[in-house]
């Protein structure tokens, strides 16, 4: 009760004093004090969401976090005019600009991501059925696919002889990332596919990739990959990013399954969570940056 009620005096009472006589010391409002005092990337544009929360009051900025790409700059000049800054202040402009970019990219990718995750797998697509042989050459070059419905494919880790049923919970995104980790870590993704062959250790490379993708999805979603992207990309976080960070999972949990050494497959789940626990641990750092050259 008491943590409640100091919570609503410093909200109501002292946070406005507070402000006031740290304007008058400074010359600055809170915002450019927030992003004198902050780190470029995921410390800056963190606070700045937050800020943003707090700041009910303050409707030209909550506005700000919600428009398209191209509002984004009128958007930083109604800010400037309503906290009277000068327009000559370039840093305080373009810090701003970058974070609300920030800001409303990582909501417009999450949208795009998830309509992709919406969009079921069609046999009769053709654009579909092209990805899907695509990634089978990637992968298996040496070995021609003798029939579209064929026992090979679990020759790459899907379940039956038909990989469509195995896209059912995260629809086309899944192949998109199997595809774009196969075409743009050919090596790489061939290693881990014969690493999963392992006669101990084997795990179904296809399904467990889709499984993956879940993962990155969620925690897209949940917001977790905040500071992840705020540090990786300086701007409008794109798909691209999006993949970049599915490569790194998949490199990484195939490494943790084979140091973890499970008893069997059965326990796939156990450990599929211990990985998870761990990615979300590392992103709780606001200075990390997950990539696969890392």
């Amino acid at each position: 009760m008491l943590v409640y009620f100091w919570g609503f005096l410093y909200r109501k009472y002292v946070r406005f004093w507070l402000k006031w006589i740290l304007r008058l010391l400074t010359g600055k409002c809170e915002l450019q004090r927030l992003l004198d005092g902050s780190k470029a990337g995921a410390q800056r544009t963190l606070r700045i969401g937050r800020h943003t929360e707090l700041t009910s009051s303050f409707q030209v900025l909550r506005n700000a976090v919600r428009v398209e790409e191209a509002e984004v700059e009128k958007c930083v000049r109604d800010v400037m005019k309503e906290k009277k800054i000068g327009q000559k202040d370039t840093g305080f402009k373009t810090n701003l600009h970058i974070s609300l970019l920030q800001i409303s990219g990582y909501k417009t990718l999450y949208l795009s991501v998830e309509n992709l995750r919406k969009v079921p797998y069609d046999s009769d697509n053709e654009e579909h059925e092209e990805q899907l042989i695509q990634l089978w050459n990637l992968l298996m070059p040496h070995e021609n696919l003798k029939a579209r419905i064929s026992k090979q494919w679990c020759d790459i880790g899907f379940q039956g002889d038909d990989p469509k049923t195995d896209f059912r919970g995260m629809g086309l995104l899944g192949l998109v990332n199997l595809v774009y980790f196969s075409k743009h870590y050919t090596e790489e993704a061939r290693q881990i596919l014969s690493r999963s062959n392992h006669p101990k250790l084997g795990y179904s490379y296809a399904i467990v990739g889709i499984n993956l993708t879940e993962m990155a999805y969620s925690l897209l979603k949940s917001g977790a990959l905040k500071s992840h992207l705020y540090n990786a990309v300086a701007g409008l976080p794109q798909m691209e990013h999006f993949h970049q960070f599915y490569c790194y999972l998949v490199y990484e949990f195939d490494k943790f399954w084979f140091e973890e050494e499970p008893e069997s497959i059965m326990h796939f789940n156990h450990y599929r969570e211990k990985f998870h626990d761990k990615v979300k641990g590392l992103l709780l750092d606001c200075n990390m940056v997950l990539t696969l050259q890392n």
